[in-house]
Order: structure tokens, then C-alpha cells, then sequence
């Protein structure tokens, strides 16, 4: 004969639906961790590209070394760090920046965009 449980009872599955939950649980959490690292990095990186092509922008248009700097600032992920060069008919604005992963861990990664384009016509290289 079969074996009866009473009503309220847990069964020996019971059991094993805590274990692999508490198993499965972490792993959850780790995808979770890197999901949201992930998005973190990308969300970065648009920040970066954003902020280079608007400094270049700035920067063909003649604009002082300080204001494309200002401009790519505003535009870029906090603490980064721009620099412009160029030359005679190009200029090439370089954003950098060190992205924390998951807020207080102390894993960074560093992510950078640079934009290049040509100086508009009679305008005047930006004077530093």
C-alpha cells in the first residue's frame, strides 16, 4: 500500500525545491552582478563617444582648447579626462574615463572614444 500524507505535511520534494533554489539562487545573482556591470560599461561608452563627438564639433568650429574641453566634459561619464590635437585641417577629440563596475567594488574598467574630423573652412586653429 501507498504511503498517505496528511494535509500540511511537506513531502520529502519539499526538501529538494529548497536545496535547489538555494543552489540556483547565487547563480542568479551573479548574472544578475554581471548584467548590470554590463549595462553600466555600455552606458559609458555612448557617454565617451557623445562627449568626443561634441568636443570635435566644438573644435572644427575654431573654439578655444578650454570650452571643447568643457563641452566634451559635460557631455562625458564623471571623471573623465579629454584631450584635443590636431593638426592644420584635422582635429582629434580623445575621451577617457574609468567606469566602476558595480557601484562601491573597487573593479574598474576603463573605456575611451575619440572623434576626428576636418577643421570648417577659415576658421583658425584654437589657440590652447
Amino acid at each position: 500500500m501507498g504511503r498517505r500524507h496528511r494535509a500540511g505535511r511537506p513531502s520529502g520534494e519539499a526538501g529538494m525545491v529548497t536545496a535547489e533554489t538555494a543552489v540556483v539562487l547565487p547563480v542568479l545573482l551573479l548574472v544578475l552582478a554581471g548584467a548590470v556591470a554590463a549595462v553600466t560599461v555600455v552606458g559609458a561608452q555612448l557617454r565617451c563617444v557623445d562627449a568626443a563627438r561634441e568636443g570635435a564639433r566644438a573644435a572644427a568650429r575654431g573654439e578655444e582648447t578650454s570650452l571643447v574641453t568643457a563641452l566634451a566634459g559635460r557631455a562625458a561619464p564623471a571623471g573623465a579626462r579629454t584631450t584635443v590635437s590636431g593638426d592644420g585641417t584635422t582635429v582629434t577629440v580623445t575621451v577617457v574615463a574609468d567606469v566602476a563596475l558595480l557601484g562601491p567594488v573597487p573593479l574598474r574598467v576603463p573605456v575611451a572614444a575619440s572623434a576626428v574630423t576636418r577643421r570648417e573652412p577659415g576658421t583658425p586653429e584654437a589657440a590652447g
